[in-house]
Formats: structure tokens, C-alpha cells, sequence
């Protein structure tokens, strides 16, 4: 019990040790000016109006085949320990990526003009 109680304290005390540094230590500048980040120009336009959404769609299509690319590294790696639930488990999966290429190429997502 008092092992539990000195860790609880322990953790108490590095918690308010923590806050009392940053509250020391933090120069306080007062309020927060909305000033351009880092090149010190203003904005031209607003920050998400700048690209269409296909654009968005584009990306997405890319990140589900690199993910792809992420699980079929290690598989290649054990399929031949795994058998032949292995390759029907692949193969489900790269159907369910097919139907999502065919939706993106219906949709349009594929079109660059």
C-alpha cells in the first residue's frame, strides 16, 4: 500500500513540477497576433480554398494503395507459411481495393484535365 501511495505522490509531484516550470519558465507575450506563419506576406486567399476536390480524392486513392503496398510487404514475406487462407485473404482484399479503383474511375477521380 505505500508503494502505491508513494508512486501516486511521485506522479503528483512530477505533474505540478511540469506545470510551475512552464508557467515559470514561458515568456508571456500577450495576446496572439494573426500574422502570416513564416514568409511574413500576407495571404492571397484563404488556406483551404486553394485546391479542388478532386484533388482530395486523388489523395485518397493514392493513400489506399500505398497501405496497400504496407500490407502486402509482410504477407509476401509469410505466404509461404500461412498456405492458401493467405493468398484468398490477399485476393479479398485486392477485390475490395478493385472496387474502390472502380468507383474512383466512375467518379471521375482519375480524370487530371
Amino acid at each position: 500500500m505505500t508503494g502505491l501511495l508513494l508512486t501516486l505522490g511521485l506522479g503528483v509531484t512530477a505533474v505540478v513540477v511540469v506545470y510551475l516550470a512552464h508557467w515559470l519558465l514561458v515568456p508571456w507575450s500577450g495576446v496572439l497576433r494573426p500574422l502570416p506563419f513564416q514568409s511574413g506576406w500576407e495571404p492571397q486567399a484563404h488556406a483551404l480554398s486553394r485546391y479542388h476536390v478532386r484533388w482530395y480524392l486523388a489523395t485518397l486513392l493514392f493513400l489506399a494503395f500505398d497501405v496497400e503496398m504496407l500490407f502486402m510487404y509482410p504477407w509476401a514475406v509469410v505466404v509461404a507459411d500461412l498456405g492458401a487462407s493467405a493468398v484468398t485473404e490477399m485476393f479479398v482484399f485486392l477485390g475490395a481495393l478493385l472496387v474502390a479503383v472502380a468507383w474512383a474511375w466512375r467518379e471521375g477521380a482519375l480524370r487530371w484535365a
